[in-house]
């Protein structure tokens, strides 16, 4: 059998489909939920349904969130969903989920095995609903979580670090081999827990200027801050707040990176 072709459905590379099928690692990503009858649970991009049926045994209602037209009828028509789910046939990183905490009338919780290509893209976009949403559940490539968690001075901590570590708690779930998939991808997954804060460890007063100097810095991450920043701050600014010049982009911490958002007129 081709190994692009599972249950019937042809994977497709430009949606980044990749088929969980691992009953231990689907497990374990359930047990990690915990989802419960009366919550407002969301699932993006839930392809074949490995994760989709089995977290509907536990909830009345679940929403999900799929761009490939194939599958989602295939999702209206599984017995084995009960009448229980809401498909919206759209691309994830257009949906407006403000939208949809109102029909369902409280918090989202957010799981789903991403599409690889527009994971990072697609966590901005939720990071803008953090205040509607309780948690997020995520199957990422490997490297991706890393880049979550990692502190400054690694060479893996970068935009998506700064901006995820401000909205976000993030705990590392597991690790889950390429061989847990159909077609099986080129590098390792994880599945990691995203707790946006409901009091943030650090104040911004605009978040896109927050966005727009790490885009900034990180943009030239070899350059000192000096260069990399100067259009946005004078050398004199920089010490002001106790912010060596001369380091770069990954040296400045989550709260530097606030502090100098907080400052820029």
């Amino acid at each position: 059998m081709n190994n692009r072709v599972h249950q019937g459905h042809f994977a497709r590379k430009r949606f980044g489909q990749n088929f969980l099928h691992d009953d231990y690692i689907i497990e374990s990503i359930v047990a990690a939920i915990q989802p419960k009858a009366d919550q407002a649970l969301v699932e993006i991009g839930p392809g074949l349904a490995a994760l989709t049926v089995p977290v509907s045994k536990y909830v009345d209602h679940l929403t999900v969130v799929e761009i490939d037209r194939d599958l989602a009828s295939r999702l209206i028509d599984n017995p084995l969903l009960n009448n229980k789910l809401t498909v919206i046939e759209q691309d994830a990183l257009t949906f407006d989920f403000n939208e949809l905490k109102q029909q369902l009338g409280k918090p989202l919780r957010v799981f789903g095995n991403l599409p690889y290509n527009i994971s990072t893209p697609l966590m901005f976009h939720l990071f803008e609903y953090a205040n509607i949403i309780t948690d997020m559940h995520f199957m990422l490539q490997k490297e991706v979580v890393t880049r979550l968690v990692a502190a400054p001075n690694s060479k893996d901590y970068g935009r998506l670090s700064v901006m995820a570590q401000y909205f976000c708690q993030i705990i590392p779930v597991l690790e889950v081999p390429p061989t847990s998939f159909k077609p099986a991808p080129k590098v390792d997954s994880a599945v990691v827990k995203l707790i946006p804060y409901k009091e943030k460890p650090y104040q911004v007063n605009d978040v896109k200027i927050l966005s727009r100097v790490t885009t900034e810095a990180f943009n030239q991450r070899r350059k000192t801050i000096r260069n990399s920043l100067s259009n946005m701050f004078t050398v004199e600014q920089l010490v002001e707040l106790n912010i060596d010049p001369n380091l770069r982009a990954e040296n400045i911490t989550v709260q530097q990176y606030c502090q100098l958002a907080n400052t820029w007129k």
